[in-house]
């Protein structure tokens, strides 16, 4: 695991592998850079791969603030640490709405954006149906203080319900992506979930220019196909991709073939 020192003192980790034109790669809510083993393994000969770990998650210190201005502000401080630009940036969940809100800020950062099961905007309303109803995310704001493992548990097992995953691979992914990273404090999963259900992106989609890959599992039960649908008509150079059989979670669940179309894109 590799550390970074931000100005104010906090520690940033990540994970790294590979040489060549640099991908960063976002994880989602409660989750760590743990998720993106399998990537890092897989697109090393290509890539020079990088995962961090958000304020609060994994092995980075955690901050006051857990809004997505809050957490680009860290990453543009590694990534100019680092000397990274321009680089590919893909997001998953969180991660994606996140590569939205840092590509918007500064495009000329990156070369080609990929989104995995993204929304603009995580909570439904009036004019907006491709979210998860209000009440559900009180709920589960309700629940993690109560029993946050129990809370965290079940949505984990929700990014691959209505999949045929089998046993033996739900047990591998259990391994690497939640074992081999650590969970987020409670009041951090609350704080980002709070940062979830505040944002919308949805009025500056049209600004982005760079070259964008959407990728969306039709059996999705946490950020409806829908967003990926919209997103891929609002950014003018973005196009859509949609898994039949694949829930929240597509390289987890489909990693050879997931990477192969990441390839594909980025090269």
């Amino acid at each position: 695991m590799n550390e970074f020192t931000l100005a104010d003192g906090r520690k940033l980790t990540w994970r790294e592998s590979g040489s060549g034109p640099p991908l960063i790669l976002l994880h989602g809510w409660s989750m760590s850079s743990a998720v993106f083993a399998e990537a890092l393994s897989n697109l090393s000969d290509s890539f020079r791969v990088l995962a961090p770990d958000l304020r609060g998650h994994g092995g980075s210190d955690g901050g006051q603030a857990y809004t997505l201005d809050a957490l680009v502000a860290d990453l543009r401080l590694w990534v100019e640490h680092l000397d990274l630009e321009p680089a590919a940036l893909a997001g998953w969940s969180l991660g994606g709405e996140l590569a939205l809100r840092w590509a918007l800020d500064a495009p000329q950062c990156f070369s080609r954006l990929l989104l995995l099961s993204t929304t603009p905007k995580f909570v439904a309303g009036d004019d907006w149906a491709h979210g998860l109803p209000p009440i559900q995310l009180k709920a589960m704001g309700r629940d993690l203080r109560r029993n946050y493992l129990l809370t965290m548990n079940g949505f984990f097992n929700l990014q691959f319900e209505g999949e045929a995953l089998s046993r033996e691979r739900h047990r591998e992914i259990v391994t690497f992506a939640v074992r081999g990273g650590n969970l987020p404090e409670a009041e951090v999963a609350i704080e980002s979930l709070k940062t979830l259900q505040q944002s919308d992106l949805r009025g500056e989609l049209s600004q982005l220019t760079l070259p964008t890959l959407v990728l969306h599992g039709s059996l999705d039960k946490i950020i409806p196909l829908g967003a990926g649908r919209f997103l891929a008509e609002a950014i003018p150079q973005a196009r859509l991709l949609e898994f039949p059989t694949l829930g929240h979670a597509p390289f987890l669940s489909d990693p050879q073939g997931q990477f192969r179309l990441w390839r594909e894109f980025l090269v």
